[in-house]
């Protein structure tokens, strides 16, 4: 079979990128590059394949119904090659025993935990160590060398990070039952939202990094709290300290057993990708291994 017309693996992953992020602009900065530079990839891409993958118009970008079909083959495509790589490298008995993994806390608390378990029983004698923190720590971490695979959930990846979209997240604004948003017939304004004193996690959280992006286009109000944990969040606005935007995740039992109430918005974007981020030129065996895991969504 002819193979001249299939696109390079990297070109594959860019594409999957602007599908999950449902932006040009969000994959050019997950990725490190400039817009022009997706752009010009992308129209390599066109050509190569001889049909178009985006449509562009004045409001922005998205993939053509074809483009999507294609975004679509791509992730099995790259979970097959991250497959091939594991085993390949299996069969030079080269499986490091070792793995530092760096999460934001929102992954590590509700993610981590059924892919590390998975993990543990391929790997019996692998030996994991775990650092949680918000996403600006996680990428010092990786960055600086002291773990070898991270999980963000912010906005962007710094530069000199590869990354990898692995799962998506939405964040939900959440109130106490007896908060009088608990009560309205009608959506939230995404003004309402901006203008209102939110319970927030701290600065440098992926949680509300997304959530100041996401409402850039209004003025935000200072924090009533700022806390450093999702569950201290919960927490606060059960007690009635006011309302929180927090990871899907994150709220799914205190909102099934009635100690906190979801209300829905209008004009904001708050579904959100969760990333794999590292550093090196060539992932650890181990490394690999967990993020081949990861990206099943069966997991």
């Amino acid at each position: 079979m002819a193979r001249e017309r299939v696109p390079d693996l990297d070109s594959l992953a860019l594409l999957l990128e602007i599908a999950e992020s449902g932006s040009l602009g969000r994959a050019a900065a997950a990725r490190g590059m400039s817009q022009p530079a997706v752009s010009a990839r992308v129209q390599a891409v066109e050509r190569l394949v001889g049909f178009p993958v985006l449509l562009r118009s004045a409001r922005g970008s998205q993939l053509t119904a074809r483009g999507a079909l294609l975004a679509g083959w791509a992730r099995a495509v790259l979970s097959a090659a991250d497959a091939l790589e594991v085993g390949v490298a299996s069969l030079r008995g080269e499986r490091e025993a070792r793995l530092r993994i760096a999460a934001s806390l929102t992954v590590a608390e509700h993610l981590l935990p059924r892919w590390l378990a998975r993990f543990a029983a391929d790997h019996p004698d692998a030996h994991v160590s775990l650092t949680a923190g918000n996403s600006a720590d996680v990428a010092d971490a990786v960055l600086g060398d002291n773990a070898d695979l991270g999980f963000v959930e912010g906005p962007t990846v710094p530069p000199g990070l590869k990354s990898r979209v692995i799962a998506t997240d939405e964040l939900v604004v959440v109130v106490a039952p007896s908060h009088p948003w608990a009560r309205r017939r009608r959506p939230l304004t995404a003004k309402e939202l901006a203008g209102t004193r939110l319970v927030q996690r701290e600065r440098n959280s992926g949680t509300r990094a997304f959530l100041e992006t996401a409402l850039a286009g209004h003025e935000m109000a200072e924090p009533v709290l700022e806390l450093s944990t999702s569950g201290a969040v919960s927490a606060a606005v059960a007690a009635g300290a006011g309302p929180a935007v927090l990871s899907d995740l994150a709220v799914t039992r205190d909102v099934a057993a009635g100690r906190l109430r979801r209300v829905p918005v209008d004009g904001v974007e708050l579904r959100r990708a969760l990333r794999a981020v590292w550093a090196t030129p060539r992932l650890t065996t181990a490394a690999r291994d967990l993020l081949v895991l990861a990206d099943q969504p069966s997991v």
